[in-house]
């Protein structure tokens, strides 16, 4: 597959950050890309490159250095109150050591970023974020929580993220803690030994559509890399690879999971994105809940689909949407080959009647109109255990 076929691969910064495995990657011949400010592997050629790695998470597993999303602490006496006003969906309906999919909007009901909402204790959240939109994120949050009784606090830097995902990711991390992995449900979360370090955050979340754990280690340069070496090492009996931005990328857009900047935005709202299932329009007033009230009054101008290639050719992100008579509805929001699938697939913005399933469209493609269908999304789902 082309590398210029990832969308995950995007140049923002001239000063790229560097995660605390970075000097890891390198010594392992990752090939190296800038994504959103940060020096990071897309793939690793030792693995056999992105098709493998994204095949061996769907089908073993694989492991990634997520250590560029960001995090950010509430806590205190309103931390609850704080996280409510901030987020669309209901924090409240979190026991302690669970966890949710949420958003930070504007006014206006469109994107600040989408975030994970975990609830750490019960005056305690932890809210992770994405890479590129890190220190504007922190600054959103610092200044709307003015009002609350509690203590907001960037801390990205203090963790090595590291994503540990397929159906094989609970066989591998059972090897290496003595957290009672079987126990925690998805999207939940627990502490434990990990690697020999006390008290690591295990949360069983993940961007790949398949189960997997995230674990939060010291962010220094030493632990990471030790613990980095030991899950290599306790995977071999699995198959386990090490995995880059490029797979990440095309497991989340087999899952039919957003990216920041392409299927959600601040030009993008609640109800545009198919999002309304994490949005709690019943509980009290959030930031965005006016926005989105008028948004849903004055009716859907687009609405995100899943695209099929009929005809050969990838949908490759910003390329144009044509209808029958081949004028311009929408746009590719993310396009590639699906290696597990073995399809051409595409996450697109058109007008709401052209949303139907078996529609015919067309992308633009280097000048011509190549025929795609409408089809339901997620393009996959990880298979239910018996």
């Amino acid at each position: 597959m082309p590398e210029e076929n990832l969308s995950a691969v995007e140049i923002t910064s001239p000063a790229a950050r560097k995660t605390a495995l970075n000097r890891v990657h390198r010594q392992m011949g990752a090939k190296m890309v800038e994504f959103n400010g940060w020096d990071m592997p897309v793939e690793y050629p030792s693995s056999g490159g992105l098709i493998a790695e994204h095949n061996t998470v769907r089908t073993r597993v694989g492991i990634f250095d997520v250590s560029h999303m960001g995090d950010i602490g509430l806590e205190g006496r309103e931390a609850l109150a704080a996280v409510e006003h901030i987020s669309m969906n209901a924090a409240s309906r979190l026991a302690i050591g669970q966890a949710q999919y949420s958003a930070l909007l504007y006014p206006q009901g469109t994107f600040v970023d989408d975030v994970i909402v975990h609830r750490l204790g019960e005056k305690d959240y932890l809210l992770v974020i994405n890479a590129g939109t890190r220190e504007k994120d922190f600054r959103w949050v610092h200044e709307n929580t003015q009002q609350f009784d509690c203590r907001v606090r960037d801390l990205s830097d203090e963790f090595t993220q590291i994503a540990i995902q397929g159906p094989r990711a609970v066989d591998l991390l059972e090897k290496l803690t003595d957290a009672k992995l079987s126990a925690v449900k998805f999207y939940w979360l627990t502490r434990g030994t990990v690697c020999g370090l006390k008290d690591i955050l295990i949360a069983r979340t993940g961007y790949t559509a398949e189960d997997g754990f995230e674990i939060y280690v010291p962010g220094d340069e030493t632990t990471s890399a030790l613990v980095w070496e030991r899950l290599l090492q306790a995977g071999k009996e699995f198959g386990c690879l090490p995995c880059g931005l490029g797979a990440r990328n095309t497991l989340r857009l087999e899952g039919n999971l957003p990216l920041y900047d392409h299927e959600i935005a601040d030009t993008i709202n609640v109800w545009e994105a198919g999002l309304e299932r994490f949005c709690k329009m019943e509980k009290p007033e959030f930031i965005g809940r006016a926005g989105l009230e008028q948004a849903k009054a004055a009716g859907l101008k687009r609405t995100l689909v899943g695209l099929e290639m009929v005809e050969r050719g990838i949908a490759r992100d910003g390329y144009k949407v044509l209808d029958e008579n081949r004028r311009q509805i929408g746009q590719v929001t993310s396009g590639s080959y699906a290696p597990f699938l073995k399809k051409n697939i595409a996450l697109a913005y058109v007008p709401p009647q052209f949303r139907d399933l078996g529609s015919t469209l067309n992308v633009e493609i280097r000048g011509q109109a190549v025929k795609a269908k409408v089809v339901p999304t997620p393009f996959y789902q990880r298979p239910k255990k018996p």
